[in-house]
Parts: structure tokens; sequence; C-alpha cells
């Protein structure tokens, strides 16, 4: 079990984030939000896809109006996301908003800045504190180095937060992002190790789905492994369904997470095999797409791992030359011709 860091528990809404709380998965929306009916589909499409929190940008007049109709159509916390104006802050907050993004990088004046925080109090709402490098580097003339990033994307939020403190606001929650791995695991143990306010992760700028996925898992899965980190949203460049899926994904594999769906477990073959595994995985995989069960599902070639990775799984299938041995909860139950694999599969999976 991965020993959660512990925070101070804020509330978004109906969500609680913190260490006594489940991490939450966060999407954003990817259609104009004036267009207040794509956007309230796009909402429910990611809370059925297993999203706690939506984030919604709202950068001009007409954007804070229509989020305030989306609020009052969905049964999800939403975030507004702020970037250069405080007034846009206030009019979401008073929108409706559950929380709202502020990024030091691109709202500097301590007045505005204070006028948000108080607006924020007397609403009772969150606020997350979101640096970005790239927006940090875009106020520097000079170029900033790399080995001094991590520092300066630190150094920016901590001045926020003391401003925060300074008003007696503590519904903070944190993140800094970097499209670079190293740089947002480093700067987000050091936020961990300085403060006690709930973190969101995130890699910023990860790609198209194809090519944030791995670096996405191996950003958010280090740092969640280590016990940082109580939101979690993957940035990728396509349909926000994706970013939700990869997120629990990752959380998945880290046990943070209980799938609603069958997991196949597929051994990755060798010269051992006498059947053509992955063929017969893909065949099983399709069949599981009418499962909606949190079962754990073994495909395997050989008698080396498979009864091992049997004791496992709800149901393991391992497969010989013209034939496959069955097994439920490391149990074998009998012996079927390859031919009849998929439908006895199926059909043990609805005894199951």
């Amino acid at each position: 079990m991965i020993k959660r860091r512990k925070t101070i528990t804020v509330k978004v809404g109906s969500v609680r984030i913190g260490s006594s709380a489940p991490i939450a998965i966060q999407s954003m929306t990817k259609v104009p939000t004036v267009d207040v009916a794509r956007c309230v589909r796009q909402i429910n499409q990611l809370n059925h896809a297993g999203c706690q929190l939506v984030r919604v940008a709202v950068p001009t007049r007409a954007d804070t109006a229509a989020f305030a109709k989306i609020v009052q159509k969905v049964d999800i916390p939403l975030i507004a996301d702020i970037h250069f104006s405080p007034a846009r802050a206030i009019e979401a907050i008073e929108a409706g908003a559950a929380k709202i993004r502020l990024n030091p990088g691109n709202i500097k004046n301590p007045k505005g800045i204070n006028r948000i925080i108080d607006v924020a109090k007397m609403h009772k709402i969150a606020v997350r504190i979101g640096v970005n490098e790239a927006s940090i580097r875009d106020l520097n003339k000079a170029s900033v180095p790399l080995t001094k990033r991590t520092a300066l994307m630190l150094r920016e939020i901590t001045k926020y937060v003391r401003l925060f403190e300074k008003r007696k606001f503590s519904q903070l929650v944190l993140s800094a992002k970097s499209s670079d791995t190293i740089r947002t695991i480093e700067v987000n143990r050091k936020i961990a190790e300085k403060f006690d306010y709930p973190i969101h992760l995130g890699l910023t700028h990860a790609g198209l789905p194809e090519d944030a996925r791995v670096p996405s898992a191996v950003t958010l899965g280090a740092l969640l492994a280590e016990g940082i980190g109580d939101t979690i949203r993957v940035s990728a460049a396509g349909s926000p369904i994706v970013e939700t899926e990869i997120a629990k994904q990752i959380m998945i594999s880290l046990g943070l997470h209980r799938s609603s769906t069958a997991e196949l477990i597929v051994c990755p073959t060798c010269a051992r095999a006498e059947v053509d595994v992955v063929k017969l995985a893909r065949r099983v995989k399709k069949a599981l797409n009418t499962i909606n069960k949190p079962l754990r599902i073994a495909i395997m070639g050989c008698i080396v791992n498979g009864p091992g990775e049997a004791a496992d799984a709800d149901l393991a299938v391992c497969a010989a030359k013209n034939k496959a041995y069955f097994y439920r909860n490391g149990r074998k139950i009998g012996v079927v011709p390859e031919s009849k694999i998929v439908p006895a599969l199926l059909a043990e999976l609805r005894n199951l």
C-alpha cells in the first residue's frame, strides 16, 4: 500500500481533496465555453468516464456568463481556469465555481490578488495556485538556465502562497507543471516538503495521446508512488475522455483506483509458447468489452508463470498445444480445446 502524504483537507464542492480523501481525477473541457450545450455535454461525458472534477476556461466576460449557466446544468464541481484577469476570477466565483485556478506567472498585481482572495473567502470556495514553467519563463527576458527553472517555479508559488496565508486563506491546492518529466517530479517533491496543502499533479503539454501516455505515466506514477498527489490530470492534445482513461490506468496500476471493467493480464510470449498468445488475447479482449465488472483475467502461453498468475486472477487461461487449462481463483477447473477457449471463457465469466 502507498502511504499518502498528509495534507490539510480542501473542499471543492462535493469533493474533498487531501490525504484522507481518494485521489481525484480531473480533466478540462475542450469546446468553446460560450457553447453551453456542447460544454455541458462534454462535462457529463467526463463525469461518466470517471472524472470527479472538470476545469473550464473562462478567458472573456462572455465565457463567465456562459459558465454561470453551465454550473446549473451539471452535477460535478467545476473549476474556472483564470489567466491574466482578476475580473474574470471574481466573475467566475460569483457564477458558482467550486474552485478557481490562478497562474502566478500572469496575475502579478497584489491588489488584484487580494481582491480575489477576499471574494473566494466570502464564497467559501477553493483556489488552486498553478504555476506553469512556460508562463514563468515568458515573463523573463533573459533565458532561464535549465538548472534554475525548478527553483524559479518554487519561488513563484511560494510568493503566492504567502499572500493567501497573510489573509488567512487556507483552502489552497498547489501545482507546478512543466513539459519536462524530471523538472515536474523535482518541483513537486520540493512543494511536498515545504507545504502541507494538497497537490494537483500534471505534466503539461504532454503531446498527442499516443505520445503523452508514457511521459505522463512516468511523471505522475513516480510522484504518486511516493505518496505525493491529491488530484491528477493527464494533459493530451485530443479528447479529454482519453485523458481520463490514461489517468485511470495510471491509478489502477498503482492500486489507487479500482477498475470497473475486466483487467486483462497477458504473458509477453517466448519460444515456449505453442499457440498464438497475442491473437488469443486480442479475441479475449474483444469479448471482454461486454463485461463491466472489476475482474482480473490472465492469458498465459505456457506453464512457467501460468499457474502463478492464475493464483492472482479471477479466471486464468494457460494455453498449451491445441488446448488450454482453465483456472478459477488459482484452482484448475478444466481443459478445453483451442477452438473453444473464448466461448468457454465467456461462460465462466457469466458464472462469476
